[in-house]
């Protein structure tokens, strides 16, 4: 969004992000008799392949969104030598803890079938991370007037989902949470053009500093004291 504009969201906001590791181990041999070993080259590739069939094609895309990405391959020495490791890394992001822990599983069970389909094994490690970012519906319905205060009601809307993910979902774990966001991006620019803020060339416009701090000022006592009319504080 674009400076002066403010995103919410009720409910699940940003994803749950997990890690995960796949070692497919196989059977070293030379390049030229690939019969003498177990290729887990081959088989990892498979299963980077298979792994996506799990979001597109064996779980309801309608209810919410669900990614695996793989982020790292590693294996192999030398171009004529089949190694006997490759391992695979990558994120899974989800919106529901039911919906995680069935990624979760189906990803164990496509890794483990394909690698034992090709004579190898593949040991499936996940890392639990952050968990889904909820914004509770009953504070955030209670703090947009406060939102719609401050920045105008032009410049407030409910955003995407975010497949991104952050630890203050701990914190709304404990307490009610609300998190929004604030646009960064030059007025004129198309958010959708503009660098990411993983980016290495992302550039935030500071004038959106006066209205961050003025927003989240205005949330506390709001909270705290209850709406006082007129304008912002």
């Amino acid at each position: 969004a674009n400076v002066g504009q403010i995103r919410y969201r009720s409910g699940s906001a940003m994803a749950a992000s997990d890690r995960f590791v796949i070692t497919v181990k196989g059977k070293q041999t030379h390049g030229a008799i690939p019969w003498g070993g177990i290729d887990p080259i081959v088989i990892a590739s498979q299963i980077v392949l298979g792994l996506q069939t799990i979001v597109s094609r064996q779980i309801d895309v309608t209810k919410e969104p669900s990614i695996i990405t793989i982020g790292r391959i590693q294996g192999g020495v030398r171009n004529n030598i089949i190694p006997d490791e490759v391992q695979l890394e990558g994120t899974i992001r989800t919106f529901d803890q039911d919906r995680q822990a069935d990624v979760h599983r189906r990803i164990q069970l496509t890794a483990q079938s394909i690698a034992q389909s090709g004579g190898a094994d593949a040991k499936v490690e996940i890392f639990p991370g952050v968990p889904v970012t909820i914004n509770d519906p009953a504070l955030s319905e209670r703090m947009i007037p406060t939102l719609t205060r401050v920045a105008g009601a032009n410049n407030v809307a409910v955003g995407p989902l975010q497949t991104a993910a952050e630890d203050f979902s701990y914190f709304a774990q404990v307490v009610p949470g609300f998190y929004i966001f604030l646009g960064s991006v030059s007025p004129g620019i198309a958010p959708e053009t503009s660098p990411a803020n993983h980016s290495p060339v992302y550039t935030v416009d500071e004038a959106v500093l006066p209205l961050g701090m003025r927003t989240l000022a205005n949330l506390a006592a709001d909270y705290l004291f209850g709406k006082v009319n007129g304008s912002a504080r």
